[in-house]
């Protein structure tokens, strides 16, 4: 065959590829048989193995996955990838239309365009005189990661846009997913293979888009649907219908794929019936979702509207309900934590609920087990909504078996041995071992060495657990006392992972007083109280001598935290370890009573709620700290302003409803630069 006899052969036979990629996955009437298909592809590949230079990129062969990657690389959107805020009932629903009727400052009826909320990943496919050449994730919603050869491995994602009539730059959004069949295929076969299993469809998708060899995402099987348009160049803005459902239609037109559920509605009251109506199929579709998402029609009522903080105001995903299902109760046990909690959690027979399996759920403490009257081997009803902890809601008395036996507390630690007390006011058991309970020490630890305390890069929790269990560490103190051969003698420590660990510690020698307060591991003293500390009494000796009644004179301690403030600092033990961590060399920098001038926030209350990418919220509370704010976690009539990053939720519903001010992170930013100029 010559060169020119077999370009005319790819062409021809990649223009049929492509018109039966569109008839399988977006018009859904495949007209040959799979077997006719894997002919066309199988005599394609032979053809550009034997031309190579007739390999393009828009080659349907590209399918099947390219070399593997050494790293994903950063795209930044043109616009940005929004996310949406949430409602949970037909009451928020409808607060929902009311605001944007009052924005809108019209009682005329709206109309929706309606779909399913799909399990999965957001990407944005960018289509350049029609060939797929970048896709990305959505990240922070500025910036995401280049998947490009994964996402070419996606059947039906179309690497060459179908017909002439489409802009020279089309950037189409939409969100990559798992069936459900392809997802238990993919869990079978790991589990012949005795590998780990995929909690979820959506973490299975997740783990696909981001290996580094495309050849593996090409195995996964993942599927793709459309749901807007994000960037089009200027030329073809005339092309852009005004409507939301007919611009999903133009990308259908063009080879996109659409959720076939996806509707038209005349009203905000077919938004209900459409929402009940996926609700009740929810189990019939072949791919997982967890709720609708409902959006304004008119794209220049979108425009109007516009966004708050970096979601829009136009549309909104209408949640289902918490996950529920029932399983054995087989046993409870009792686990320690820093401060010597003993807390309950329920062993259970493992079932499916809320897009994971679970096998354990919290039960708090005595009194939720009173409340629930809950019995070693009872059926229980589990809750599980999104990413919440799994909870027992009730207990199914009818099947209580005869062999069930109450939940007896321990009277001595489970873990040290040590007698347990329930301080007064309390609902929970402590063990009194402190730390000698084996348990404590290594919470105190791990929370030492976490990020927002001294963040020891490189020290996780299963090494700190083989610390203490040598013997190597007693104290968060001890670990500057260990040398890269003690580490590197640990299992599955090597000398490089030893030698960045000790440097680590080094690093983190240098930190702040109120990281090095909220390191101690005080009860009920977290970061903000920490900082209070620290900008009031302004020295570790300040702190360590102040009284309850002083203590109390902070902004946020109460009685309670005051107590246990002086206790911490009244025992022998804790004052040992502070004074060894200061001999190991741990140091910070001076602080200076700061004028009204350099606190220009003070007595202004701040609530963070969502992600914020320019600075992430630590930092920005850090930085609202310094000049006097209060950060609080709540939202209240005493709040100021609210901040509201990506993915804000019903914090932003509150504080819209208390009249707050609401700021978005640019204004924030805008702010803290006001200030600190």
């Amino acid at each position: 065959m010559s060169l020119e006899t077999a370009q005319q052969q790819v062409e021809k036979i990649s223009e049929q590829i492509r018109q039966y990629n569109h008839e399988y996955y977006v018009l859904d009437q495949p007209s040959v048989p799979d077997a006719e298909y894997d002919r066309l592809m199988r005599e394609l590949i032979a053809i550009e193995t034997e031309f190579p230079a007739l390999k393009s990129i828009d080659s349907p062969s590209q399918k099947v996955g390219g070399e593997a990657l050494k790293a994903f690389t950063q795209v930044t959107h043109q616009l940005p990838m929004l996310s949406l805020d949430n409602v949970f009932s037909q009451e928020e629903w409808q607060a929902f239309v009311t605001r944007i009727n009052d924005r809108l400052a019209s009682s005329k009826t709206l109309a929706f365009c309606a779909e399913p909320k799909l399990d999965g990943l957001a990407v944005s496919l960018r289509y350049e005189q029609g060939v797929l050449v970048q896709a990305a994730t959505r990240g922070d919603g500025t910036t995401g990661e280049n998947i490009t050869e994964n996402i070419r491995t996606i059947k039906s994602i179309p690497l060459k846009l179908m017909g002439t009539d489409y802009p020279a730059v089309l950037e189409v959004r939409g969100e990559v997913f798992m069936p459900k069949a392809s997802f238990e295929q993919l869990n079978e076969r790991a589990k012949a293979k005795g590998e780990k299993v995929f909690a979820n469809p959506r973490n299975a998708a997740a783990g696909s888009l981001r290996q580094l060899d495309s050849k593996i995402t090409a195995q996964r099987n993942l599927a793709f649907y459309a749901y807007g348009i994000g960037y089009v160049s200027d030329e073809g803005q005339a092309w852009l219908a005004d409507s939301h459902f007919a611009r999903l239609n133009q990308l259908k037109t063009v080879g996109m794929p659409m959720c076939p559920e996806v509707k038209f509605l005349a009203n905000a009251s077919e938004c209900e019936a459409f929402y009940q109506d996926i609700l009740n199929k929810r189990d019939a579709l072949s791919y997982e979702i967890d709720g609708t998402v409902l959006k304004v029609d008119d794209i220049a009522l979108q425009q109007q509207l516009g966004f708050v903080a970096r979601a829009p105001r136009w549309a909104t995903a209408y949640k289902f309900p918490a996950q529920e299902e029932i399983t054995l109760l087989e046993d409870v046990e009792f686990q320690v934590g820093r401060t010597g909690a003993i807390t309950p959690v329920a062993r259970l027979k493992p079932v499916f609920v809320g897009g994971v399996t679970v096998s354990n759920a919290t039960l708090h403490n005595q009194d939720e087990i009173d409340r629930l009257g809950l019995q070693k081997g009872d059926t229980v009803v589990i809750r599980r909504a999104g990413d919440v902890i799994p909870q027992v809601v009730s207990v199914v008395v009818e099947r209580r078996p005869d062999d069930a036996t109450p939940v007896v507390f321990p009277n001595a630690c489970p873990v040290c041995d040590s007698p347990v007390t329930k301080p007064e006011g309390e609902a929970v058991l402590r063990c009194t071992g402190g730390l000698i309970c084996g348990a404590q020490r290594k919470e105190a630890i791990k929370h030492f060495a976490s990020r927002k305390a001294f963040d020891v890069d490189g020290l996780g929790d299963k090494l700190v657990e083989q610390l203490v269990d040598e013997n190597l560490i007693a104290t968060p103190a001890d670990l500057f006392d260990l040398n890269e051969l003690q580490f590197s003698s640990l299992e599955r420590m090597g000398k490089k992972s030893a030698e960045k660990l000790v440097a680590s510690l080094e690093t983190a020698k240098k930190t702040t007083l109120a990281k090095f307060i909220y390191a101690l591991g005080i009860r009920e003293v977290g970061e903000a109280t920490a900082a209070n500390l620290a900008n009031h009494y302004l020295t570790l000796d300040a702190v360590q001598q102040a009284n309850r009644e002083s203590l109390q004179s902070v902004s946020d301690v109460g009685e309670v935290v005051a107590n246990n403030i002086a206790t911490f600092f009244a025992q022998e033990t804790n004052l040992a370890v502070i004074e060894k961590l200061l001999n190991a060399g741990v140091t910070w920098p001076a602080l200076a009573v700061k004028s009204a001038d350099e606190q220009p926030l003070t007595d202004q209350t701040f609530v963070l709620t969502g992600t914020l990418s320019q600075m992430g919220r630590n930092e920005a509370k850090a930085k609202l700290q310094a000049l006097g704010a209060k950060v609080s976690g709540s939202v209240s009539a005493k709040t100021h302003y609210l901040v509201a990053g990506e993915k804000a939720g019903s914090k932003l519903t509150k504080a819209q409803d208390l009249g707050v001010t609401v700021l978005t992170e640019q204004d924030l930013v805008d702010l803290l630069s006001k200030h600190e100029a």
